[in-house]
């Protein structure tokens, strides 16, 4: 599983022009789902976004975490994080995981983010989806598990 984490101070997600998703200070999660992927792999993700010390304390210091903050979820799944594009200019997402596999993980992941008192909002999987943000930072991280 492959998560690319931004701390925004808003995000949106559109579906045909129609607002599905949207929040205000917090993360937005792009969330790509692999073959091998299980609940233990979100376990150890959910508990990692949830722990992430990135926001700025009374100092400036990145050291507090969402839940610190009172910060808000927006999780949109994308499986083009699983692209490979080593051979030609086509990229191939043989390494995405089917769509029920990773519907389901996406949803898991969502209701695990819930459980732990934050706020969140989601894409429309499968859905073609227009995403806007304010990058805060910009601080953007790359976890994978």
């Amino acid at each position: 599983m492959k998560l690319v984490v931004q701390r925004v101070k808003q995000a949106e997600v559109k579906v045909k022009e129609n607002s599905v998703g949207k929040i205000e200070k917090g993360f937005l999660i792009l969330l790509g789902v692999t073959h091998e992927d299980a609940k233990e792999n979100v376990d150890k993700l959910v508990k990692k976004v949830c722990g992430l010390r990135v926001f700025e304390d009374q100092n400036g210091k990145m050291n507090l975490s969402i839940k610190d903050i009172g910060g808000e979820l927006l999780i949109v799944s994308q499986f083009t994080l699983y692209a490979d594009t080593k051979k030609g200019n086509r990229p191939s997402f043989v390494k995405a995981a089917a769509p029920e596999k990773a519907n389901e993980l996406y949803e898991y992941f969502i209701s695990e983010c819930k459980k732990n008192g934050i706020k969140v909002e989601t894409g429309e999987f499968g859905a073609h989806m227009e995403v806007s943000l304010v990058n805060d930072g910009p601080v953007t991280i790359i976890i994978e598990e």
